[in-house]
């Protein structure tokens, strides 16, 4: 039998709803890492069914390093102003600027390659799409720029 607390400690790992992470950890005979294992499998299908689905929403974030010498903006897109305005969604948003300071990647095909600076275990692709699994809405990052302090 799966405890609420194991469904809990799963969901909280993943963002993913409830139901989904309970069914996962029965198909996965409540080992926890096949089930999450199962969970990123399950996001890169929804995220490759969703993926054609056109984007027409979505927000700016800036991010400037505590320094002040540092910083990047990245639009990220999806498909409706409900997703673009929710708080995970516009996080989402600020962490992968966070990305694009720390790291410098020369382009969107370099960014989403990169292992995700607060999990490794995680390439920004991955962490993108387990967003559109848990938002159920594609989800792009069609642009972004650094900004540096000459010197």
């Amino acid at each position: 039998m799966i405890s609420t607390a194991d469904v809990k400690e799963l969901r909280e790992k993943t963002g993913i709803s409830f139901a989904q992470c309970k069914k996962a950890l029965e198909d996965a005979g409540g080992n926890p890492a096949k089930a999450l294992e199962s969970l990123k499998a399950q996001g890169e299908v929804i995220a490759a069914k969703k993926s054609k689905r056109e984007v027409k929403a979505g927000v700016i974030h800036a991010y400037v390093h505590a320094t002040g010498a540092l910083g990047a903006m990245v639009e990220l897109n999806c498909e409706t102003d409900f997703v673009a305005k929710n708080p995970e969604f516009v996080a989402l948003a600020r962490d992968i600027a966070m990305q694009v300071t720390a790291s410098a990647p020369a382009d969107t095909t370099e960014l989403l390659a990169q292992p995700f600076i607060k999990d490794a275990s995680l390439t920004v692709d991955a962490l993108v799409k387990s967003r559109v699994q848990k938002f159920g809405e594609n989800i792009t990052v069609p642009r972004f720029i650094r900004f540096s302090v000459l010197g």
